[in-house]
């Protein structure tokens, strides 16, 4: 994770090939009410500055409108708080679930905030 001061801000990228998204399942899951964060150590040579972020929600969710409703709150929530959490050479999928369109954004926010510290340290755990 960036620490405050110790250095340029992680870019985010969007992740939007099938394999990354794949890649993203196999790693360290973090479950809230609203969403499922996946997050994975990137294994192909990218730029080491940048966290790539992917967003998915099933049909399960809902109609298309609702779908896109629910990424675009789950798309807010991570540009306004990725830059303090996100890691750079990790890709992280956020998966929607229904509570995600009735929550209060701000508990959202707070939501992607703590998950993106919890799969850090899940992931952390794993390799050691």
């Amino acid at each position: 994770m960036t620490d405050e001061g110790a250095g340029p801000p992680v870019r985010v990228v969007r992740l939007l090939k099938r394999a990354e998204f794949l890649a993203a399942a196999r790693g360290a899951r973090w479950n809230t009410p609203a969403f499922l964060l996946q997050c994975v150590e990137r294994g192909a040579p990218r730029d080491e500055e940048v966290a790539g972020v992917g967003f998915t929600a099933t049909r399960k969710l809902g109609s298309a409108v609702i779908r896109n409703r629910a990424k675009r709150r789950l798309r807010e929530a991570v540009r306004l708080a990725a830059h303090e959490v996100a890691s750079p050479g990790r890709d992280y999928v956020l998966v929607a679930r229904t509570p995600v369109l009735k929550c209060p954004f701000d508990k959202l926010l707070e939501d992607v905030r703590q998950s993106f510290a919890g799969a850090e340290r899940k992931l952390r755990k794993s390799r050691a």
